[in-house]
Formats: structure tokens, sequence, C-alpha cells
């Protein structure tokens, strides 16, 4: 029987009877990650890759094909361009760079997480009263 978890993602998993491990996930997060990682310049694949952690936490990792396939995605509805750059040390690399509709998303993003960190907030600021 499947217990409605969003795509089969789990937020916890039993570590041993009475003890769960707990993950506090944000779905999706890569995407206003790299989305924020873009505003500051336009960067290539690795380095987005290298930089994500910064933004969305240690603990947070992309693989390279679903970097480079969020970024197909995100550039097919305009949102990052991207060109070939020979300038850079090495072979030539693709550089993305944030769209002005990337923009307006981000904007839209940072709405969204300013809302879910007040519910967020609601809930710890009712846990630590320690009302039943």
């Amino acid at each position: 029987m499947r217990r409605g978890y969003a795509r089969g993602a789990r937020c916890r998993s039993p570590v041993r009877p009475g003890h769960w491990e707990v993950r506090a996930r944000v779905e999706r997060f890569v995407e206003p990650a790299l989305l924020l990682l873009l505003r500051e310049r336009p960067m290539h694949g690795y380095e987005l890759i290298e930089r994500i952690p910064e933004v969305a936490g240690e603990d947070v990792r992309v693989d390279v094909g679903n970097l480079y396939r969020i970024l197909r995605a995100l550039e097919e509805e305009g949102i990052v361009s991207s060109e070939w750059s020979a300038d850079l040390p090495g072979p030539a690399k693709r550089t993305y760079e944030l769209t002005e509709a990337g923009s307006r998303l981000l904007d839209r993003w940072a709405e969204a997480l300013r809302e879910a960190q007040r519910v967020v907030a609601g809930f710890l600021r009712r846990y630590e009263q320690g009302g039943r």
C-alpha cells in the first residue's frame, strides 16, 4: 500500500524500532540555487556543480547528467541562455546566463521560499511552546 509520499520520496526512514532518520527537504531546490548563482554571473556547468552546495547546503549534490538536463530544460523555457565560450582555459565550454524571465522566476522562488520559511517558523514556535 502506497503511503502518499510525493513521487515516492521519503522524508523519514526507520533506523531501528522507535527511531527515525528525518530529512527536511525542499523539493527542487537545485533550480532556485542555479538561478541565484547565475544571477551573480554567467558560469559553465562544472563551476555550477562545484558551487551549488554553497547555496543549497553541503549535502546537496547534483550529478553532471542531471545538471545538464535541468539547464537544457531551463534554456528551452527561456529561463537561461547559453553560448559556447572558448576563452576559458581548456576545451570550449558552454556558459549559462540568467535571462530576464529567469530573474522573474528567481523572484517567485524567493517569494515561495519566504512563505515556506513563515510556515516552518510557525511550526517551530508551536513546537517550542510545548503545547499539546
